[in-house]
């Protein structure tokens, strides 16, 4: 795993908490909190605009259990 600096977890409606990070190399992660080894990565702007999808509504569908 990269060495990757998380953010505190963001917790939404329900109990759906998610954990936002970065590396020495620009890169940015996201994880369900708790789970940071199975994480998502992409470019900051990626994930910054999946972020602002979900928080629009645009995503709900993923983030059902």
């Amino acid at each position: 795993m990269a060495d990757v600096t998380w953010e505190d977890p963001y917790c939404g409606e329900g109990n759906n908490c998610y954990r936002i990070g970065v590396d020495g190399n620009g890169n940015s992660y996201i994880a369900v909190a708790g789970s940071e080894a199975a994480y998502l990565t992409d470019t900051t702007d990626a994930l910054r605009q999946l972020i602002r999808d979900i928080k629009a509504g645009k995503a709900d569908h993923l983030l059902a259990e």
